[in-house]
């Protein structure tokens, strides 16, 4: 039996892909060097036309010509171990793909190099981890656009559908699929940090108990903040091992780890000159949480904080309007964090000729990845209406959600601090704003220093020309 599809890495993502391609009548064939996966695919695929390998060489003479091979193995140097593998296996006009987390700059090289070699490739994110992999991710294809045409009806079919639309589009050029990804992952991360300190708010900060914290998630989640990662928190509040009485969440040790793609956004937005605190700080407290002893040590010497019950500093009255003002602080600081990844992307568009249509971007997000959410309706209308829009926060429809929401935020942030709970990704959020929307920031005094001391000169207000002053005589 010959097999249209190919597959390397028969995990968890590999496994569910090819189970899906199969339930859509595609034929697969997976290999892995662990022969137990590929027996493992094979029984749990309903359809009998998939088949698992654990040699290279009768996995690629099993798949028809032109031959499509997708990769997903971790990102770095076992990508470029599995295509040299392949290389001398394939035929020129084969298609390959890599479908991890690769960082953007190795993508790019790889293009090159295959290319050069006679072969199609396109490296593509794709979001939605298991549940998404098995019954419809969101995938983003960059690269090669002959060959992501001739994949296009598989992908189609695979993907999450949003109202009939498949949750997949060709991204651009080059490595724009993996950059597209990278930044969803940033994004990820901020939604994640913001959520975790909306739960120390709601247990330390509000002194609710799991269920009480339970039913936060759950009315969030059946209103204007209902996404992926709401859902799966109300859902981890529910959960308790068999015969336990108490949640597993509470048995889980507070260091959170991390495979790069978040440090990657942060890295990248500097290089680009483009500002997103919020996910900055969500990469930055992950790794702070993994100084686990010395954060013990410090809390022994400083003491913890104290509960917002009873605040009443500006209009915080006790948990009604605590709840109240974290909903709000919560929506402004999830719309801050999505306006802050796609002005990245709007920079990188430019900066590497993507091209980038940010409405098709948001059209995918809004199913079967794991940032997906309500919100992403408003963000694929800004685009739509406006192509050229240059940030999501010039919009006028989000810039009344975002005034309407202000109120909240400020009281949450002015409360949280003022008992000593960090909210990080809520504070670097809200001064993003607050930066955003000022006309004249003090940036003017930087600029004077920077001359002061290095000569580094400056530009005038209604002047043409860098200018450069002897601050104190020699």
């Amino acid at each position: 039996m010959k097999y249209d599809f190919g597959m390397i890495g028969l995990g968890t993502m590999g496994r569910n892909l090819l189970l899906n391609m199969a339930d859509h009548g595609v034929n697969g064939a997976g290999f892995d060097k662990d022969a137990s996966k590929g027996v493992q695919l094979e029984q749990e695929a309903k359809q009998g036309n998939v088949k698992g390998f654990s040699e290279v060489k009768p996995f690629i003479e099993s798949l028809n010509t032109p031959r499509a091979v997708m990769m997903l193995v971790p990102a770095g140097k076992i990508v470029d171990e599995v295509i040299e593998e392949l290389i001398p296996f394939l035929d020129k006009g084969d298609i390959l793909i890599d479908g991890g987390n690769s960082h953007f700059t190795d993508t790019n090289r790889r293009v090159d190099y295959l290319e050069s070699k006679g072969f199609h490739f396109f490296g593509m994110g794709v979001s939605g981890g298991e549940e998404g992999a098995r019954k419809g991710p969101s995938m983003m294809p960059g690269g090669d656009k002959e060959a992501y045409n001739v994949m296009k009806p598989i992908l189609e079919s695979i993907a999450a559908k949003v109202e009939g639309a498949p949750c997949v589009t060709y991204i651009g050029p080059g490595a724009s699929g993996h950059f597209v990804k990278m930044v969803h992952n940033g994004i990820e991360y901020a939604l994640m940090q913001l959520i975790a300190e909306t739960y120390e708010i709601l247990r330390n900060g509000l002194s609710l108990s799991d269920t009480e914290i339970h039913g936060v998630f759950e009315k969030w989640n059946a209103g204007r903040l209902s996404s992926f990662l709401i859902e799966i928190t109300r859902d981890i509040f529910t959960y308790k091992e068999p015969g336990a009485d108490h949640l597993l969440v509470n048995d889980i040790k507070d260091e959170a780890r991390a495979k790069g793609t978040g440090k990657w956004t942060s890295q990248e937005a500097m290089n680009l000159e483009t500002p997103i605190p919020s996910i900055d700080s969500a990469v930055s407290m992950r790794d702070l949480s993994k100084y686990k002893a010395m954060r013990t040590k410090a809390s022994e010497i400083y003491g913890s904080a104290h509960s917002l019950r009873g605040y009443k500093h500006g209009n915080w009255m006790g948990k009604e309007d605590g709840l109240k003002f974290l909903e709000e602080a919560y929506f402004f600081s999830m719309i801050i964090t999505y306006a802050q990844g796609m002005h990245m992307l709007s920079r990188a568009s430019v900066e590497y000729k993507y091209d980038l249509h940010l409405d098709e971007i948001a059209k995918i997000w809004r199913g079967g990845c794991i940032i997906r959410s309500t919100f992403l309706e408003n963000i694929y209308s800004a685009y739509s209406k406006d192509k050229n829009l240059e940030h999501l926060l010039l919009d006028a429809d989000v810039a009344n959600l975002v005034k309407r929401a202000s109120a909240g935020m400020r009281n949450l942030v002015a409360a949280a601090t003022s008992v000593g709970i960090a909210i990080p990704a809520y504070a670097a959020s809200l001064s993003y704003f607050d930066n955003f929307r000022t006309e004249n920031m003090p940036s003017n005094l930087t600029q004077a220093q920077r001359d002061y001391f290095g000569a580094h000169t400056y530009a005038l207000i209604g002047k043409e020309g860098v200018f450069h002053t002897q601050w104190m005589p020699k």
